[in-house]
C-alpha cells in the first residue's frame, strides 16, 4: 500500500513549504510594500487561513504516518508531527486571537509608542508566535531529513 507514504510526503511538503513561503517570502514582501499598519492588517487577515492550512496538512501527515508501517522512524516522526500540530493549534486558538484583539486596541503601530503597555503585550505574543512558527518549520525540516 503506497498511498499513505506518498500522502505523508505530500502533506509534509505542503505544510512546511507553505509555512516557509508565508514566513520567509510573503510576509517580508507585504511589510516592504505597505506601511506597517496596512501590512499588519493584511498579514493578520491571512493568519486564520495559514493556521488552518497547517492544521489540515498536519492532520493528514499524522494520519498518513500512522498508516505507513514501512516509513523509517515512524514513531519519532509521529511524535514530531504531534508536537508541530500542538504548536499550530495553540497559535490558532490562543495566540492569534489574543494578538488580534490587542492589535484592535492599538490605534496605530506607527504612532503608538513602543513602550505602550498594549504594544509590549503584543510584542510578547508576537515573539511566542514567531518562535512557535520557527519550531514548526524546524520540525518539518527534521521530518524531511528523516525521510
Amino acid at each position: 500500500m503506497q498511498i499513505p507514504p506518498i500522502l505523508y510526503r505530500l502533506a509534509i511538503a505542503c505544510w512546511i513549504g507553505g509555512a516557509c513561503l508565508f514566513t520567509f517570502v510573503l510576509t517580508p514582501i507585504i511589510f516592504k510594500s505597505f506601511n506597517r499598519d496596512m501590512a499588519g492588517g493584511i498579514v493578520g487577515a491571512l493568519f486564520p487561513g495559514y493556521f488552518k492550512w497547517g492544521l489540515i496538512w498536519g492532520a493528514i501527515a499524522l494520519a498518513a504516518i500512522l498508516m505507513s508501517p514501512t516509513v523509517k522512524h515512524r514513531t519519532i516522526a509521529a511524535v514530531i508531527i504531534a508536537g508541530m500540530l500542538a504548536l499550530t493549534l495553540v497559535q490558532a486558538i490562543v495566540i492569534e486571537p489574543r494578538a488580534a484583539a490587542l492589535k484592535r486596541e492599538i490605534a496605530s503601530f506607527e504612532t503608538t509608542s513602543k513602550d505602550d503597555p498594549q504594544r509590549v503585550r503584543f510584542r510578547k505574543l508576537h515573539g511566542v508566535s514567531a518562535v512557535s512558527n520557527l519550531a514548526v518549520i524546524g520540525g518539518g525540516i527534521v521530518l524531511i531529513v528523516l525521510l
